[in-house]
């Protein structure tokens, strides 16, 4: 089965990759968007599914910074 894995600073955490691609936006001509977030998308094929978030919490994310979201196909 196909994972997808988004992983993304928690909220109140400072995001440096973010600040700059907010701070870029203007000068490219881009406006009325804000609060921009980077963050990572690990898609992996796995056999048991119930073992991600485990792999999760101790290789993918750092979960004293990090969120973490395991999206599966519907069905």
């Amino acid at each position: 089965m196909k994972a997808r894995i988004l992983i993304r600073p928690k909220q109140g955490i400072l995001d440096p990759q973010g600040q700059t691609v907010e701070r870029a936006l203007p000068a490219l001509g881009f406006s009325g968007i804000s609060e921009v977030s980077v963050g990572r998308l690990v898609e992996l094929e796995v056999d048991d599914p119930a073992q991600l978030e485990d792999l999760c919490e101790r290789l993918l994310a750092n979960p004293l910074i990090e969120d973490f979201e395991i999206q599966l196909p519907e069905g």
